[in-house]
């Protein structure tokens, strides 16, 4: 019989590796290239003589890491289910902002996160572009909206700082609008939170420009995947520096005490998922919290707002210009 102990999820289990799809479909594809397809796409028997020993050992410890990652996810998904028991119990709602780039891993950590939980009492938001009404009103409004009931969980994939990342770099604002929503959030966000029954978790997810280009090529490339591209993908990695230059502001006028912005390194998509997770479980007390499991952040993987700006504003003195 097994202690708890025994059942303790470490802090970083190793991983032999980060990526193991891409693994596995770049051995595929290598065996696919060297066989005669003029009869037709080859079939998995003909592929599984055609690997290699070395080939069916990547595959196999790819396949392993894939698992790995999966399991040690799931006791902080349970964690979730308690967390979510808990807000429902005492009529709390919790509001979680996923903003970033594009391709940095948003969408993937919210399915992750909410893979296990009562589908009732959450919902994932996905504004998308408003409205020609919409567009005469405040722009809150429509994210004020889709806020939740007591007891409820709403994740924004992408939020209302659209309108300090996206929306001024692609010019679908103007800049009176881009500076009084500058202006004005940190007032809207004290005014949600001060009735005392609101959480607000606001998550940047910080991806690499040369990873950002990798997720754009398979998009392209994987007829599974594209239509995630959008009009903004295909100019994103053009107005790189651009969008650095508004995540710099966004930083520095909307981190505050009351709701500070919290950043994920989301290169690795598992490491950014596993501390999303103990960063949603470690923002709200609840009963039942496990007592062997590693709620301790990565910290090269979750940062402060202000350690960001920090790291920018020394890449600026630096190099002249920002990196990230």
């Amino acid at each position: 019989m097994t202690s708890p102990e025994d059942n303790k999820i470490p802090d970083q289990v190793p991983v032999s590796d980060p990526k193991p799809h891409d693994t596995i479909r770049s051995v595929i594809n290598k065996v696919e290239s060297k066989m005669d397809q003029s009869s037709g796409k080859a079939g998995l028997d003909e592929i599984r003589d055609g690997l290699k020993k070395k080939q069916k050992e990547r595959i196999i410890n790819a396949a392993f890491s894939k698992y790995q990652q999966n399991e040690e996810l799931k006791p902080y998904q349970a964690e979730l289910i308690k967390l979510q028991q808990h807000l429902e119990r005492v009529s709390k709602k919790l509001i979680i902002l996923f903003d970033g780039r594009d391709a940095s891993g948003k969408g993937g950590t919210i399915r992750r996160v909410t893979r296990y939980m009562n589908e009732k009492r959450y919902r994932v938001e996905v504004p998308g572009r408003p409205s020609q009404r919409q567009r005469t009103e405040l722009h809150m409004k429509r994210y004020i909206e889709r806020f939740p009931v007591n007891g409820e969980i709403v994740l924004f994939d992408r939020s209302w700082y659209n309108r300090a990342l996206v929306e001024p770099v692609m010019g679908f604002c103007t800049d009176k609008q881009y500076r009084e929503f500058l202006d004005t959030v940190n007032t809207y966000e004290n005014n949600f939170i001060s009735d005392g029954k609101t959480i607000l978790l606001k998550l940047y997810f910080s991806v690499s420009k040369e990873e950002q280009n990798h997720r754009f090529h398979r998009r392209m490339h994987d007829p599974l995947r594209q239509w995630k591209l959008s009009e903004v993908d295909l100019q994103a990695q053009e107005l790189w520096d651009e969008f650095t230059k508004k995540k710099f502001k966004l930083l520095k006028r909307t981190d505050s005490a009351e709701a500070p912005w919290h950043i994920i390194r989301s290169d690795s998509k598992h490491s950014a998922r596993l501390e999303t997770m103990k960063l949603i479980l470690s923002s709200v007390p609840y009963r039942g919290r496990s007592r062997t499991l590693d709620f301790d952040l990565n910290t090269e993987v979750v940062i402060s707002g202000k350690h960001e700006l920090k790291i920018m504003e020394k890449q600026r003195r630096k190099h002249g210009r920002f990196i990230g």
